[in-house]
């Protein structure tokens, strides 16, 4: 009920997001018209479809991705024939064939002139087509939620009630605009000119849909979205949550210590059943870990968040292993590659973990817990109850504080003060510098790219061949010849390059070898010279690299102050797959 909440409002939070600004046209043409014949019906047609659309998007394949480019398509047709038939009577009447019949419909320019509900509900699924809303921490769950489990009815209501927040909002604002225009009409008598700036105002929103400039331009702005309110909402509905879990429980407390942490009762240690396999230790259950103080982890080995916290749970499970302390790493894949148990033991190994890990690769321990990020941090105590979670990276010296606070616990006694670790991070494993990065993770594969900025779109699971012009902030795209999946793009020919226009410390891009295994070798430019002092840690000061196996690797590393940059990787090569940019 939390997260149905949550949705809801992330959807209304979406009016004064950037990414709602090339439907505002089709949406306040509508303004002044009667709101149960006119309005409404848009926005019942426009969150429906929207909600249609993303759940075919989260849990279907490429065929999903063609239908639906066919339906945007279809949609700029009709809103481009709305928009003349707004503009001039004359051409609404000149033009005869059946789907102007239809956009004079929709416009309300037909001979009843009165709005028709069935026309304003096939102009809100028109309008639902072309809708891309940003994919803030809310929407960005619950399709998480879709890749991970599956077709569920639970992901279409969530995505349905993300629409219908928007829509909300959207028909408010329409509502206001109604009586501002209808007030300007009364006094100034321009309603003709007011439909007619209208109708130019949807035929811009066509032109840039058309251009590609609402993912293309509207890049710099995303980065200061609704996604920090959305975040605190999620944070505020997880205290909430946490604290009716404590009250409730504290009153069950035993009384067998003789001192009692003040951390909340969170809930109790759930199965650790269906592990696919354990690394570094044969089976655990929660049974056997009652009177141990436990950490579990959920990370995967290629996301760069988890990266960055391995040092310190590394660090912690050696500290306190001898205190009582046991450290559980539950791996959790997010794309096939990781599904693969050779390619996680070679990880384990790269990464120095010595302590337990669970192949959770049907995520039933995933769910187990109710968990939803990556990395995730649960603090259980000796009676199997849990005490603390973080999310994300970040909050160390907090979460070292709370192992402390409940070894002192088992034992009857306060925490003592003591050191934290501080590991000597090096490469992809160090802190990332937020202060100057203005780029975020981007996914290649169709089903999650953002950004893509080549001038010919992603044809999925095609060969195509692809160039780059000039790329604006944030802005990505494919020289060659590739094959867009899924997941990852592959590179048909040797040759092929990746480009992104970026501004952070670091660049990583997950990557991955052909079929066969053989290395493929590769050279980084940023801005069209070797990088040099700027190399990352997986390449030399040429640029010059290979990707030998399956992982994440950095490729950029900055000093000093961080300026926009134009970073290139081509590849000697053929068979590379590329998945993920993240940043640092």
């Amino acid at each position: 009920m939390t997260l149905l909440v949550i949705s809801y409002l992330a959807g209304v939070l979406t009016i004064v997001s950037p990414c709602i600004l090339p439907v505002l046209p089709f949406v306040f043409s509508r303004s002044g018209q009667p709101f149960v014949r006119s309005i409404l019906p848009m926005m019942v047609g426009m969150a429906a479809t929207f909600a249609a659309v993303a759940t075919l998007g989260a849990v279907g394949g490429s065929w999903a991705v063609r239908a639906n480019e066919i339906g945007r398509w279809a949609a700029i047709a009709l809103l481009a024939v709305f928009g003349l038939t707004l503009i001039s009577s004359w051409a609404a009447a000149i033009l005869t064939r059946p789907i102007v019949a239809l956009g004079g419909r929709l416009s309300g320019t037909a001979a009843t002139a009165k709005p028709n509900v069935g026309g304003s509900l096939l102009l809100g699924m028109a309008t639902g087509l072309l809708w891309a809303p940003c994919a803030g921490p809310v929407l960005g769950l619950v399709l998480t939620g879709a890749a991970l489990q599956g077709a569920n009815p639970q992901t279409s209501f969530l995505l349905a009630t993300y629409a219908a927040g928007a829509a909300t909002s959207l028909a408010l604002a329409v509502l206001a605009g109604g009586r501002v225009f209808a007030a300007m009409k009364r006094s100034l008598g321009l309603g003709h000119r007011i439909r007619q700036g209208l109708g130019a105002a949807v035929l811009a929103g066509v032109a840039t849909i058309t251009l590609g400039l609402d993912t293309g331009l509207l890049t710099r702005l995303s980065y200061a979205s609704t996604a920090g309110i959305e975040q605190s909402l999620l944070d505020r509905a997880n205290a909430n949550s946490n604290a009716a879990s404590t009250s409730m429980q504290l009153a069950a407390n035993d009384a067998r210590q003789s001192y009692r942490s003040s951390l909340p009762i969170e809930g109790t240690l759930p199965s650790l059943n269906g592990a696919v396999q354990w690394l570094n230790s044969e089976p655990l259950t929660a049974e056997q870990l009652r009177g141990k103080i436990v950490l579990v982890d959920f990370w995967t080995y290629s996301c760069i968040n988890c990266i960055r916290t391995v040092p310190y749970v590394r660090a912690w499970a050696e500290k306190y292993k001898d205190q009582g302390l046991v450290v559980i790493g539950v791996h959790a894949p997010e794309f096939a590659f990781e599904k693969k148990i050779d390619n996680v033991k070679r990880a384990i190994q790269n990464f120095g973990i010595t302590y337990p890990v669970a192949i959770d690769n049907d995520f039933k321990i995933w769910r187990a817990f109710g968990n939803s990020y990556w990395p995730a941090h649960y603090f259980i105590d000796r009676d199997g109850r849990i005490r603390h979670h973080h999310f994300g990276e970040g909050d160390y010296e907090e979460s070292e504080q709370v192992i402390q606070e409940l070894l002192a616990e088992a034992k009857g006694g306060r925490r003592t003060a003591g050191g934290f670790v501080a590991p000597d991070a090096q490469g992809a494993e160090a802190a990332p510098d937020l202060d100057q990065a203005r780029s975020g993770e981007t996914y290649i594969g169709y089903q999650r790219a953002t950004g893509f900025g080549s001038p010919a779109t992603i044809e999925a699971d095609e060969a195509r061949d692809y160039t780059v012009g000039r790329l604006r902030l944030n802005q990505w795209g494919l020289t060659g010849n590739w094959t867009v999946g899924a997941e990852q793009a592959v590179l048909n020919q040797a040759g092929g390059a990746i480009s992104y226009q970026f501004r952070a410390r670091d660049l990583h891009l997950v990557l991955g070898p052909g079929p066969d295994g053989k290395p493929i070798r590769f050279q980084v430019t940023v801005d069209g010279k070797t990088p040099g002092a700027s190399r990352g840690a997986d390449i030399d000061a040429s640029g010059n690299g290979t990707v030998s196996e399956t992982r994440l690797y950095q490729l950029v590393r900055q000093g000093g102050e961080v300026h926009e940059r134009t970073f290139e990787v081509r590849f000697l090569d053929a068979g590379v797959s590329a998945y993920v940019f993240t940043f640092g």
